[in-house]
């Protein structure tokens, strides 16, 4: 699928916990695959930000926006009627012809699952972690039969062997759920300046070789990230 760029209206932006849900309107942009991403211009930034399609009703994009800096703080205080630059889809998404899919989101790594869900269809098992109860508010935009857990309680306690596991979530969040579902797809995240590899500045270990995420990625099969994952386990081991 072809990535196009436009210039969309923002048609509404509400609190979600303590994220924001931006919805804009499509204007011939396609959702693409679920795990693949757009890149949003944000307002008075020079650079713009990647972000996953978290819904997708006819007409519209969503996407739920953490504040963490500026940029995300500029595009979260968008207000209906704005305009905003949206690039995409991008990169590579999650496969979708599993058979006993498992959905495992950690914090803002819950921004995908509700696309990835409608997308699978049927009602699939979803499991979402959070580090607060505020945080866990978000739960509110996924599925009812989604399986909410906090800190200290981790997705990786809910029984995830067996599962056809799809996740998206802190890098420390993919590193457990690789080591115990190797056959899990994730939703890998770094940093990106352009989206299509040609600035570099999202490069992380595949295959055990420095590759960019925006072109490989950002959803990876376990196994192409288990060197890095293997590498953290013992840098971890030596400091304990």
């Amino acid at each position: 699928m072809n990535a196009s760029r436009r210039s969309c209206r923002v048609t509404d932006s509400e609190r979600v916990g303590l994220y924001t849900l931006v919805r804009v309107e499509r204007n011939g942009l396609e959702p693409g695959i679920p795990g693949q991403f757009f890149m949003l211009e944000a307002p008075g930034r020079l650079l713009p930000r990647p972000f996953s399609v978290c819904l997708a009703p006819p007409g519209e994009l969503a996407f739920l926006v953490d504040v963490v800096g500026p940029g995300t703080e500029a595009i979260a205080a968008l207000e209906p009627g704005d305009e905003i630059a949206v690039f995409g889809p991008l990169g590579n998404g999650y496969r979708l012809d599993v058979e006993r899919p498992l959905l495992v989101g950690g914090g803002i790594g819950i921004a995908p699952l509700p696309y990835l869900a409608e997308q699978l269809g049927g009602e699939p098992r979803i499991v979402a972690g959070f580090r607060s109860a505020e945080h866990a508010e978000a739960a509110s935009i996924l599925p009812p039969q989604t399986e909410v857990v906090i800190d200290p309680t981790l997705v990786t306690s809910c029984h995830l062997e067996g599962w056809d596991v799809l996740a998206c979530g802190p890098e420390p969040m993919l590193h457990a759920v690789a080591a115990l579902c190797p056959t899990a797809q994730l939703a890998w995240e770094a940093p990106m300046a352009c989206g299509y590899g040609a600035c570099y500045g999202c490069v992380v270990e595949i295959d055990g070789a420095l590759k960019r995420l925006c072109v490989d990625g950002p959803v990876l099969a376990a196994p192409r990230v288990k060197p890095a994952c293997d590498k953290l386990s013992q840098a971890t081991e030596a400091i304990a």
